[in-house]
């Protein structure tokens, strides 16, 4: 079941730098270069992939967008909050 608008912010609150747009949360994270935001975006595939939940990716050259949503939901659940906590574990420890 989706969460409300309401308890998306109020979990969105622990979560830096991550934003809501319509029915998805999403951060941009930004790298040194190409090839270090690649290699984040693979290790996010192997998260994503135990999980069995995938985020929609974005590359720009340094810098990696990534969107999550529930869509057999149809909308943001816990489960995206899971994974985006996992994600900025990984992220921490990216650099």
């Amino acid at each position: 079941m989706p969460l409300t608008t309401e308890k998306i912010n109020e979990k969105l609150k622990a979560f830096t730098g991550w934003g809501l747009d319509d029915t998805v949360i999403w951060k941009t994270y930004g790298f040194q270069d190409f090839m270090t935001a690649i290699d984040f975006v693979n290790k996010v595939a192997v998260v994503a992939e135990h999980y069995d939940h995938h985020p929609e990716i974005l590359i720009q050259y340094s810098r990696v967008t990534l969107s999550l949503s529930t869509h057999s939901e149809g909308g943001v659940t816990d489960a995206d909050f899971a994974l985006a906590k996992e994600l900025e574990q990984l992220a921490v420890t990216h650099t």
